[in-house]
């Protein structure tokens, strides 16, 4: 079988990995094309090396630009590879501009396509994300969802039940196979950064990071809670351009620092106190790893990490945020779950389901 996977940001390398390992196992014919939604060397290349996956076998190159140009410059790039490539079938990944936009290409094209991540929703179409997540499982042939709200989401769209299969998170996959890695990586970590007791944050939402008044204010928030406790703050390089005079203001112990590979960052979530995001794929890291996680948003596709897991929804309440925060230093962990079939598994089920003609 010709299998043709489509990457373009960081969180699609981590879930490609794995299946492309197992399918790999099995002597499946690959080719791996890389969109260049995700351009910077720092937030791109570095991934391919870690998780070691193979360079990429087609680059499209598309860069940035708004939701219907990069989606555009994907569909019209990535058609004349999908012609040449002849796969059997496609498999996207998430919820990003090219997993929509390679759904979309298949199915005028006719070529089967499968969706890893299906059925998450957070219910609110201002997110370009969500937007991306239901087109894409209205076009997929197989839809492979990590928890059991994907099905029931896709079963109230009208979604055809002998076309979903409930997997696991092949992000977890991920993470259980280079945990060991991270481990022997962190106390060179800990010495570089001189970290002793520590809170760990990422933001790279537009809704978070481009709008001033939101940003600023977050800033001003994460400035004061870093003097109770230090915090690791690895900054986009566009959020570092655009906000560096306001970095270099606020005290030493909010360290801004550049972007961290796989590795290093999984070694940060473990032993992190308590984590500030805003990323879908963290809340669901630190729920499989017991640390605490507040999300600055107002809503989240990934529910179970709230109901199961160490994930607390913030949005932009910062009295609840202290709070939250103080109570994670004060209280340590909560006894955490772990979702089913979050068992590092979830790569060889779809590779299963493939090989028996699905």
């Amino acid at each position: 079988m010709k299998v043709l996977h489509v990457v373009g940001a960081r969180p699609n390398f981590m879930k490609a990995a794995p299946v492309y390992r197992a399918l790999g196992s099995r002597g499946h014919e690959q080719t791996l094309v890389h969109t260049g939604q995700h351009y910077d060397a720092l937030m791109s290349d570095v991934f391919f090396k870690a998780l070691e996956i193979p360079n990429p076998d087609e680059s499209l190159n598309v860069g940035s630009g708004s939701h219907a140009q990069q989606t555009a410059a994907i569909m019209s790039r990535f058609e004349p590879v999908v012609l040449a490539r002849k796969p059997d079938i496609v498999l996207v990944y998430g919820d990003v501009n090219s997993t929509v936009a390679a759904a979309l290409v298949c199915s005028k094209l006719g070529i089967r396509l499968g969706h890893v991540e299906s059925g998450l929703r957070s219910f609110d179409r201002s997110m370009p994300e969500e937007i991306n997540r239901l087109v894409t499982d209205q076009l997929a042939d197989l839809l492979f969802t990590p928890s059991a709200d994907g099905d029931e989401n896709l079963a109230r769209e009208g979604i055809d039940k002998d076309k979903v299969f409930l997997v696991g998170n092949v992000m977890i996959d991920t993470l259980i196979r280079f945990l060991p890695k991270a481990d022997e990586l962190f106390p060179k970590l800990k010495a570089e950064l001189s970290l002793g007791s520590f809170g760990l944050v990422t933001l790279h939402r537009p809704s978070n990071v481009d709008d001033e008044s939101a940003f600023l204010s977050m800033l001003q928030v994460l400035d004061s809670l870093s003097r109770e406790l230090p915090l690791i703050f690895p900054v986009h390089p566009r959020t570092r351009q655009k906000w560096a005079a306001h970095l270099n203001q606020c005290n030493p112990n909010l360290h801004a620092i550049e972007p961290l590979g796989y590795l290093e960052f999984l070694a940060l979530q473990k032993n992190a106190r308590v984590v500030i995001t805003d990323s879908g794929g963290i809340q669901e890291e630190t729920t499989y790893l017991g640390t605490p996680c507040l999300t600055l948003r107002e809503n989240t596709e990934r529910p179970i990490t709230v109901t199961l897991g160490t994930n607390v929804l913030i949005g932009r309440d910062w009295e609840l945020l202290r709070k939250k925060f103080h109570e994670a230093l004060n209280g340590g962990r909560k006894q955490a779950g772990r979702p089913p079939l979050w068992d590092g598994k979830a790569a060889e089920r779809i590779a299963e389901i493939l090989m028996a003609g699905h």
